[in-house]
């Protein structure tokens, strides 16, 4: 699917998706990616869902986000609390849900000005 919105610059935002794959301005991922505003990051080192760890939850604490949207697939599954813990102690909020979903739900907060990060696995 493809998605539209107003042009904002040189901000970072999904342009499509599919089972195995997200676009972003345009440009094809196919292995998991942490996005924001100004950049799209390989550097998250994790491939599946199952392999989460709290470790790669930590990685985020460092890009100060208000909000983390963890894109799980084509499927919604749900992190434990416990991997997550020092992104909520921290006041990150962090949402599972499906790629789909969080690639639009990403879109419209970032337009909206918002520190938000995506986290996609495939």
């Amino acid at each position: 699917m493809k998605l539209h919105l107003a042009n904002l610059g040189d901000t970072k935002l999904f342009t499509g998706y599919a089972d195995d794959h997200v676009m972003v301005n345009k440009e094809r991922f196919e292995s998991s990616i942490v996005v924001r505003a100004e950049e799209v990051r390989s550097d998250w080192d994790v491939s599946t869902f199952d392999e989460l760890s709290e470790s790669h939850f930590e990685y985020f604490l460092a890009l100060q986000p208000e909000v983390l949207l963890l894109g799980t697939g084509m499927q919604q599954h749900f992190a434990h609390p416990r991997l997550y813990r020092a992104l909520t102690n921290a006041g990150i909020g962090v949402e599972c849900m499906d790629t789909p979903a969080a690639c639009r739900t990403y879109n419209i907060l970032v337009a909206e000005d918002r520190k938000v990060i995506a986290a996609i696995l495939f």
